[in-house]
């Protein structure tokens, strides 16, 4: 297994192994996301799966969302669960190889499935894509980190090293978590 190579995320999702798929954005995404006033912010959501937050975000006018996923079966789907979404908007790349400028970067269910040795370079990236003032917002899972996985758990203590260079981090129990995630998520934000 090799959680770092696109194929296999691809085998997974063509085999519908993929647990983590609420298969609707969550309620601490669909709470931050509600909360938001500025439709013209440049989103990115990494690692973003079959889209649901992205086509959530894009029906409530957030048009200069994008989602980022190297698994090239999510564009697919993507495109036959939400046409309404543009195809230019659904990124199929590497999230450590991309570039770009966005004022929010949002966190579902990407960190967790990281190999947890890259964890690092996904904070650095994520501060690299933030443009000054930018928030990264979302969840990430409270469980002990484990070799099993993904997903892969970890602690405050932890994400609070990874994300030293962010000069304001706010990481607290998720309050309105799904129900089969519920006391074992933290809702952070991060603002560079």
């Amino acid at each position: 297994m090799n959680v770092s190579d696109a194929q296999y995320w691809d085998n997974r999702y063509r085999t519908r192994d993929f647990p983590w798929d609420a298969g609707a954005p969550t309620t601490p995404l669909v709470t931050y996301i509600d909360g938001l006033q500025d439709r013209n912010l440049r989103i990115l959501i990494p690692g973003g799966g079959y889209g649901h937050e992205l086509a959530y975000l894009w029906d409530k006018g957030f048009h200069h969302a994008f989602l980022l996923d190297f698994a090239p079966h999510t564009r697919q789907h993507i495109r036959s669960l939400y046409p309404q979404v543009p195809d230019a908007h659904i990124l199929t790349r590497d999230f450590f190889a991309h570039t770009g400028q966005y004022d929010l970067i949002l966190e579902q269910t990407f960190f967790c499935a990281l190999d947890p040795a890259r964890r690092q370079a996904y904070a650095d990236q994520v501060y690299r894509l933030l443009v000054p003032g930018g928030c990264l917002a979302g969840v990430l899972f409270s469980f002990p980190l484990t070799t099993e996985g993904p997903p892969f758990g970890g602690d405050e203590a932890e994400y609070r090293r990874y994300f030293r260079a962010f000069p304001q981090v706010d990481i607290s129990p998720c309050h309105n978590s799904i129900k089969p995630r519920m006391g074992n998520e933290y809702f952070i934000r991060l603002t560079r």
